[in-house]
């Protein structure tokens, strides 16, 4: 697909589009590209939907030079998207791309038909004085990026695609793109709290998937069920799937999540 571009202002997202039906939007994590959805999109597209998948703030093929990079900001984007490829929309998002999702829902939701989140940040984690050292180091060059790209790698304990160093390759090339490194750094910095805020605003049905062995959560089962209940959503527990269960478990996922956007579009 051809990228094209949003402008916002302050500058660009890029975001590719295809197909023909109602409209769904695949929102990435901090730290990936659209291209996490490279098992997802086949198979809307597939089912008869338009599927947009967009790029991050300071990410991929989008610009840097944003006064912001939290959840907030990407909740802004996700919003002007769906408004400008003519909503509403299923939103698809995974990680931080799930916490703003649920953000864009709370405050227009005339533009958002559901929400499937995959790996959701829905509040901020108990304070660790330990990985906020890690994450410190990490973020340093010259080591940042390659310590990025190994730390990306443990997000899939369990099953892993059979793509997943290509996957990683695309992902450092993208950091290596115009200031990516630095507002990548910028986006780690964002708080979940106005996440968790604006969780019993959202009146769209949800659907909630969560990896069994996701690390980023000390109990990823409990995570799952906080969010799926404060949300009234379904909830799908993937086994053996990390952070990314669409790209490490499609067989799994994209069945749920057709069968999910089914009833939102019905």
């Amino acid at each position: 697909m051809t990228t094209s571009y949003l402008d916002r202002g302050e500058g660009r997202i890029a975001y590719e589009v295809a197909g023909e039906g109602p409209l769904v939007v695949c929102v990435p994590g901090m730290g990936d590209l659209r291209s996490a959805f490279r098992f997802t999109v086949p198979a809307l597209l597939g089912a008869g939907y338009r599927v947009a998948a967009m790029d991050l703030r300071g990410h991929g093929e989008s610009d840097d030079g944003f006064t912001a990079y939290d959840d907030p900001a990407l909740a802004s984007d996700i919003r002007a998207l769906v408004a400008h490829l003519g909503g509403p929309a299923l939103l698809i998002g995974n990680s931080m791309g799930a916490a703003s999702s649920i953000i864009a829902a709370a405050e227009q939701p005339e533009l958002v038909a559901g929400l499937a989140l995959m790996g959701p940040w829905v509040r901020d984690p108990k304070p660790n004085p330990v990985m906020r050292l890690v994450q410190r180091v990490m973020l340093v060059k010259p080591w940042g990026p390659a310590a990025w790209r190994a730390f990306y790698k443990t997000l899939y304990p369990g099953r892993r695609p059979d793509d997943l160093a290509s996957h990683v390759d695309r992902i450092g090339a993208a950091m290596r793109r115009g200031d990516h490194w630095r507002s990548f750094a910028r986006t780690t910095t964002t708080s979940h709290a106005p996440v968790e805020a604006r969780l019993d605003d959202v009146r769209a049905p949800a659907l909630v998937v969560m990896g069994e062995k996701d690390p980023d959560f000390p109990d990823p089962a409990a995570e799952a069920r906080f969010a799926a209940e404060r949300l009234h959503g379904e909830l799908l527990m993937v086994p053996d799937s990390g952070h990314y269960p669409q790209a490490d478990s499609p067989d799994v996922v994209n069945p749920a999540v057709l069968t999910f956007a089914a009833k939102v579009f019905g």
